[in-house]
């Protein structure tokens, strides 16, 4: 046997899965809590030591330290900003914030005030706009911005605008637009040079560990690891595929749906383009540290009456308060499985309707969720609970009538009980063979 050890380095929890890479099984997990404190190559090393067997090599994927944070500049708020923000989602990021038009001094503190590890500059397709860009190029340069920054805009002016920021000392890759003409998303490259700038910029910088060894290790972020192994198991299948991702801070969805010829012709094209493998992250939807943000947006969404949501809301801020916090009896079980109904279903509802740019403005970049035929669920309180419950917290999202979005119409549930989705997405490149004879054996 050849062994890999896929480790996915998480914000509370480290998971290993050991991996025969010759006939692609998955010969044992192990995991411990992720050591931020100190070093988290002590919760790494610990987590592959609790699978019982010594790897012949490590594959690592991290949201330790927050993820990566990403920000978004672009042309314009409907068409090449909104663009840019699904395509940072697609690359494993986390966008804390996006702007549109020209940045000037309120704009640029703005962008510091969020923090971002890296940013994504947009705008115009190619042979479109360039004025704005540029304006936002040398605003950059200008300002003395030392944020790793992906140029992947309107490709007349970009060679140019990449050399005015490399002068001004501006650690910038460019690539390819990622919208280069209206209607028409390419996602791949911008979302290969955000991988970079996180691997070569981001990791080190977060201060997880001493000397370069994690660094070395990591591959990739672990949603853009997870989206991997995503688009991999759609791949095989043929079919429209749906992950619900439930975590501590947040509540991912990845949804990957395969084209009808109606599609392909433009007939449902928006103007932003299409993106058929898809993420949406919510940051206020999570079972500790964003418990309270589920009884509000649950509230919000109509899903809780007053009286329910007083009470769940003190469970909730308990939760946020204590992260480490373990439900150990029945009464806290009920309450963690009711934050995890909400917190699904808020998060279908948003990922499948899409988002308003504006207040009261249409929305865009909604998914079409009908032709789903597998949909799973991920994350620790669906690991950790009995089968016929994990079933029922994402039947509530998939069979939330009232949600204003059209629900699934013939869909088997699994749940990612060993977190395979990270490992396959962390082998698919090396291994593609063993990462889908992975994905087949453990998601039946």
């Amino acid at each position: 046997m050849s062994l890999l050890c896929c480790v996915d380095v998480g914000s509370t929890f480290t998971k290993a899965a050991l991996v025969d890479t010759d006939g692609g099984t998955l010969v044992a997990t192990g995991s411990h809590r992720t050591t931020v404190g100190s070093d988290v190559l002590h919760g790494l090393d610990a987590a592959v030591a609790a699978t019982g067997h010594t790897p012949d090599g490590l594959l690592v994927c991290s949201s330790a330290g927050g993820g990566l944070r990403l920000a978004v500049i672009g042309y314009e708020r409907l068409v090449t900003a909104q663009a840019g923000h699904r395509v940072g989602l697609s690359a494993g990021a986390r966008v804390v914030h996006v702007a549109a038009g020209r940045l000037d001094r309120a704009g640029l503190a703005e962008l510091r005030a969020a923090r971002p590890d890296v940013v994504l500059l947009v705008g115009g397709t190619d042979g479109g706009d360039a004025d704005t860009i540029g304006h936002n190029a040398a605003r950059l340069a200008a300002a003395r911005w030392r944020v790793p920054t992906v140029l992947a805009g309107n490709a007349d002016c970009r060679e140019h605008l990449a050399a005015l920021l490399a002068a001004a000392r501006v650690p910038v890759v460019a690539v390819g637009n990622v919208l280069p003409a209206i209607g028409v998303l390419d996602p791949g490259p911008a979302r290969a040079a955000i991988r970079q700038m996180f691997l070569q910029h981001v990791i080190g910088g977060k201060r997880l560990s001493r000397g370069p060894r994690f660094a070395s290790l990591v591959r990739a972020a672990t949603p853009d690891a997870v989206l991997s192994g995503v688009e991999l198991l759609a791949a095989h299948t043929g079919q429209d595929l749906l992950v619900v991702d439930v975590g501590g801070a947040t509540t991912d969805v990845y949804s990957v749906l395969v084209p009808d010829a109606e599609q392909l012709a433009g007939v449902r094209d928006e103007v932003a383009g299409t993106l058929w493998a898809a993420r949406t992250v919510e940051g206020d939807l999570g079972m500790r540290w964003s418990a309270p943000g589920v009884v509000a947006a649950a509230l919000l969404e109509k899903l809780l009456d007053p009286d329910e949501a007083a009470a769940l809301d003190a469970a909730a801020a308990a939760r946020a308060e204590h992260p480490g916090f373990v439900a150990d009896d029945g009464t806290e079980r009920a309450v963690d499985r009711r934050l995890a109904e909400l917190a699904v279903t808020v998060a279908l509802r948003r990922h499948a309707r899409g988002e308003a740019a504006v207040a009261g403005g249409p929305r865009r970049g909604g998914r079409d969720l009908r032709d789903v035929r597998t949909a799973i669920g991920s994350g620790g309180v669906l690991r950790h609970s009995p089968p016929p419950v994990a079933h029922a917290v994402l039947g509530a999202g998939l069979g939330d009538t009232a949600g204003g979005w059209p629900l699934p119409r013939e869909t088997r549930v699994v749940v990612d009980s060993s977190y395979i989705l990270a490992a396959a997405g962390l082998l698919a490149a090396s291994h593609p063979a063993a990462a889908a004879a992975l994905l087949a054996a453990e998601l039946r």
